[in-house]
């Protein structure tokens, strides 16, 4: 019988949504890591919940509570300067859609850039005005990003990715994908490194 052959990835995905804070916060561990490539893959959560089945923690009050002090004694040890966001949760879709949009060469900028001004300014990120304030801090015209997003292939492509990462069996975020096995949450960044570098 023959064997099943299994590639390896050099390569790790990393499905996120900005509006997630675990998102956030363990991006702020991964932008350090130079010697591994994290391949973003941009999902609506609410989306990836819905398919799922799943109701949100923003929605259910017991878990929002414990999820927010989470959030701040990651934060507290990781030394991370993290806000809760006043506005959480918003609605993600025009970012998400931007970050399939805009250039390659100033993907990072953006991320840093959007996850910054939610997570650690605490603005409200849906709104136009100071979306296109960020906009123009990473030297992205905010006329061609807002018809951009309106373009059917970029909706397509957010569409599909969300719907792969539920096919994966994939059910929120952060997870990380590394060697066809599925990590999730913030807290697993160092088994998907080891399985990375095995």
């Amino acid at each position: 019988m023959q064997k099943e052959l299994i590639f390896m990835t050099k390569e790790i995905d990393f499905y996120f949504d900005f509006i997630s804070p675990y998102s956030y916060l363990v991006h702020q561990k991964i932008k350090f890591i130079k010697s591994v490539n994290f391949n973003y893959k941009p999902v609506l959560v609410g989306g990836l919940h819905n398919l799922q089945g799943i109701t949100a923690p923003a929605f259910i009050k017991p878990k929002l509570k414990h999820m927010i002090s989470d959030c701040n004694l990651i934060a507290i040890k990781e030394k991370s300067n993290f806000i809760w966001n006043s506005k959480f949760p918003i609605n993600s879709l025009n970012i998400m859609r931007g970050y399939l949009f805009i250039n390659n060469e100033v993907k990072n900028l953006y991320l840093n850039e959007i996850f910054d001004a939610y997570w650690k300014e605490n603005l409200d990120t849906s709104n136009v005005e100071i979306l296109k304030s960020i906009l123009k801090k990473c030297k992205i015209n905010p006329n061609n990003f807002f018809n951009g997003i309106k373009d059917t292939k970029i909706k397509d492509e957010l569409r599909i990715v969300t719907q792969e990462a539920h096919d994966k069996e994939i059910f929120g975020v952060p997870t990380f994908v590394v060697n066809n096995k599925i990590f999730w949450g913030q807290d697993r960044l160092e088994f998907a490194l080891d399985e990375y570098n095995k």
